[in-house]
């Protein structure tokens, strides 16, 4: 069998509070929040939402999880592990830094690499930011 065309648009970020984190990714990466459902209840911050980047080529997407637990950092045996994390290239680190924390995140403790910055989004999901020269 041939394989049929595929395209990767971005990942799902699983929140207790969905909305609130999609709003916190738009003002990070300035993308609009282009999509959203209220939940099954009608609370909105149950439900879901999605950005897109301003080339529509990439979306993040949020999703209502009633059981969402922040992964532990570093990773620690037996405890929730992160199964993604996103790299976010910035052209100066420590001005990505600024903004990030600006906009709602906070700085991980702990910090393996000198030139990557360990961060944690409102939900405590994790994302790194680096430095990107193009």
């Amino acid at each position: 069998m041939q394989r049929p065309p595929m395209r990767l648009s971005g990942p799902v970020l699983g929140s207790s509070e969905p909305l609130a984190l999609a709003h916190f990714y738009s003002r990070l990466l300035g993308w609009p929040i282009t999509d959203r459902e209220a939940g099954t209840t009608g609370d909105a911050e149950r439900g879901w939402a999605m950005i897109r980047s301003p080339s529509r080529e990439l979306k993040l997407e949020f999703q209502y999880e009633p059981y969402f637990r922040p992964p532990v950092w570093p990773p620690v045996e037996g405890e929730q592990q992160m199964l993604i994390h996103l790299d976010i290239g910035v052209p100066e680190l420590e001005a990505g830094v600024a903004w990030a924390v600006q906009a709602g995140a906070t700085v991980a403790e702990h910090q393996p690499q000198e030139d990557v910055r360990v961060m944690r989004d409102p939900s405590g999901h994790i994302f790194c930011l680096f430095t990107d020269q193009r």
